[in-house]
């Protein structure tokens, strides 16, 4: 599968629809696989954390999750089809599971919060079978592993943050009874309606970052390496 290299993280060069089928194609395979949503941040962070790179790399899917990438690979002369958000992924790959009957396994956030995103889910896309939840804090992961097992998903979505959910996922890969695995971030917490997601004129623009800045101003110390990004980007590029 054709990947691009974006500043040391290789995208896979798909659209939505793209990536979603390849979703499905791994879902059938049942050898829990693992997708990966990196954006500027993360990219950044790869540079500095080898565990981190390598598990992007062992990812069966690499999405390229915010504007950011996908003009870094304009920069860089090897431009992407286009942007592939990871809670867009999520809520299209389960709508298309949703028509066969498929399941999630809701992995992640603050206790509380799967449960809420899974009575959203139900609503949302009535086809969808909840195999369970988990929260994010835990010492001990194993009896997480097990529940998953013992629930065989067709998809799990795990949002622990970054770099957690990455090397989580390379951990697990291959040993948990599921087709799919995600690392998708808040996305609970935006399924479950406790972080409203940017207007659609915003995420047309791409600007749906600087809208979560303006609602949630703690971020900006998170976005502070996007203009290091760029600026590698763009010297790359004229290189």
């Amino acid at each position: 599968m054709n990947r691009i290299d974006v500043l040391g993280v290789e995208f896979d060069d798909l659209t939505m629809d793209e990536a979603v089928e390849r979703a499905l194609g791994l879902i059938e395979e049942r050898r829990a696989a693992y997708a990966c949503t990196p954006n500027p941040e993360i990219v950044m962070a790869a540079r500095e954390n080898a565990s981190l790179a390598a598990a992007l790399k062992d990812a069966a899917l690499v999405l390229a999750d915010g504007v950011g990438i996908t003009k870094a690979a304009q920069m860089l002369r090897t431009p992407l089809k286009g942007r592939v958000p990871g809670i867009d992924f999520a809520q299209a790959l389960m709508a298309r599971l949703a028509e066969r009957g498929g399941s999630v396994y809701l992995f992640g956030a603050k206790p509380g919060v799967a449960e809420a995103a899974a009575e959203k889910l139900r609503g949302a896309c009535p086809g969808i079978a909840i195999a369970g939840t988990s929260d994010g804090y835990f010492t001990d992961d194993k009896p997480i592993a097990d529940k998953i097992n013992a629930a065989s998903p067709d998809f799990v979505m795990v949002c622990l943050g970054s770099p957690k959910q990455e090397l989580w996922m390379a951990e697990h890969a291959g040993r948990i009874s599921c087709g799919l695995m995600a690392g998708l971030g808040g996305s609970l917490d935006v399924l479950a309606g406790n972080v409203q997601r940017a207007p659609e004129t915003w995420r047309r623009l791409g600007l749906e970052w600087l809208y979560r800045v303006i609602k949630e101003p703690k971020r900006i110390t998170r976005v502070a390496k996007l203009p290091l990004f760029v600026l590698e980007a763009a010297r790359k590029g004229r290189g």
